[in-house]
């Protein structure tokens, strides 16, 4: 595999290295095979100028106004100049690919003084949006920044709309397709778009992305759940134990194949994802709330196993195995494919062809599997972005390639509800 640098090859269409778009490409890009069901980006519709202009872009985003919905929100608790470079590149990505099409990116801090901390976007000051903990600054736990993550996307998405995604998200489909026929349609039926996590008749949207229009019903439950979770009892400092209580009674426990002590924390550490699930799956006539019927009729869900976490199927949660595959180079010209290249090449292609995104693992899954690519990827700096191995591969086509098609929606049918009565009321 060569690399060329005259004429820089963009998704594998040639533009004159003395043009302007050529002239602005900090490295050459390598000439990797498009899969089917995939095409190259026109070069019109990327923003091909340097990192160093897109971090600034970055760092001043246009005013956000709740008039406009457009909007893609990231967290990182010490703000974006503190992220891991291959995060970076996955925030970059989002902007290369979404800009021309009118979105703005935030990505939002708890940094004093910066004009992307969360308290130039959202009222943290109200106890009806934010916990005591919050409010406090003393949330704690092993998992604090996670934590304090998952509390402000509600808030951001109920009152602007757009889409929280998290900064291991990878985006391989075509994002401003999906929500200009879905939430940007106003004919359209659906107020969410998430990935479903597990069988189709269980009702865990991940929350590592969400995408709603303003004061969304079913985020607004879910919210308030979350919040008397970790006001209860004076206020809670962390997570742990929220599991335990009985506003909760209903839904199982998260990661149904682990041992019970791994589902408690397992549920502890998503706990906002498992308000959610209560939510859905909530019936309280006294609210006039059907969560069944409502997810049935108005959330695109698509299956997060194809739709984000393909390469699991493919190295069976292993994150040393598909860190050393992804790590490989792959033929010179003339060479012949071994096993492992041929491993690694079905990967890259399964996800491209059939992937709408690629979700890097971290935080408690770290615990419980081992290293996964995300936390080896941070490790090794650089190891996700060498010119000619198969994780270059998959980095470059994410940024200039897409898929023809749109993910398929899973088909919700209305499910027997997890409880019945209000939300707050213990069962």
């Amino acid at each position: 595999m060569s690399i060329v640098s005259d004429p820089v090859l963009i998704g594998g269409a040639a533009i004159p290295a003395s043009s302007k778009e050529a002239q602005v490409q900090t490295l050459p890009l390598l000439a990797y095979p498009i899969p089917a069901g995939c095409h190259a980006i026109p070069a019109e519709e990327l923003d091909l100028r340097s990192d160093a202009e897109i971090d600034q872009s970055l760092a001043n985003p246009r005013p956000i106004s709740t008039d406009y919905q457009k909007n893609i929100f990231f967290f990182w608790h010490s703000g974006y100049e503190f992220m891991h470079p291959y995060t970076k590149r996955n925030v970059r990505a989002h902007y290369r690919r979404l800009a021309k099409f009118g979105w703005n990116i935030y990505v939002i801090n708890r940094v004093e003084g910066s004009p992307l901390n969360i308290v130039n976007f959202v009222d943290v000051t109200d106890p009806e949006l934010f916990p005591k903990a919050f409010l406090d600054g003393r949330i704690g736990g092993d998992f604090a920044p996670q934590h304090t993550s998952d509390l402000v996307r509600w808030p951001l998405l109920m009152k602007y709309g757009g889409i929280y995604t998290d900064v291991g998200q990878l985006q391989i489909g075509d994002l401003n397709r999906l929500w200009e026929q879905t939430l940007g349609n106003p004919d359209s039926p659906y107020d969410i778009i998430s990935y479903n996590l597990g069988p189709i008749d269980h009702r865990d949207l991940a929350n590592y992305f969400y995408a709603s229009r303003p004061n969304n019903p079913l985020f607004l439950r879910a919210h308030k759940l979350l919040l008397a979770l970790w006001n209860a009892d004076g206020g809670k400092l962390s997570t742990e134990g929220m599991h335990a209580s009985p506003l909760l009674k209903g839904p199982k426990l998260i990661g149904q194949r682990f041992s019970e002590e791994i589902r408690k924390k397992l549920t502890d550490y998503i706990i906002q994802g498992y308000c959610l699930t209560l939510a859905m799956g909530l019936i309280d006539d006294e609210d006039g709330w059907d969560g069944p019927t409502y997810c049935a009729e108005h959330i695109y869900a698509i299956d997060y196993m194809v739709g984000s976490q393909l390469i699991q199927q493919y190295t069976n949660w292993n994150g040393k195995e598909a860190f050393r595959l992804l790590s490989l180079s792959l033929p010179e010209d003339g060479e012949d494919e071994s096993d492992d290249q041929k491993k690694a090449r079905e990967i890259v292609e399964a996800c491209l062809s059939k992937s709408y995104s690629f979700k890097l693992a971290h935080g408690y899954i770290v615990q419980v599997f081992g290293d996964t690519l995300g936390s080896l990827w941070r490790k090794h700096d650089g190891s996700d972005y060498v010119p000619g191995t198969y994780a270059h591969w998959l980095r470059e086509a994410m940024t200039y390639w897409t898929q023809d098609e749109l993910p398929e929606r899973l088909d919700f049918k209305v499910i027997e509800p997890y409880k019945r009565g209000p939300l707050l009321r213990e069962s």
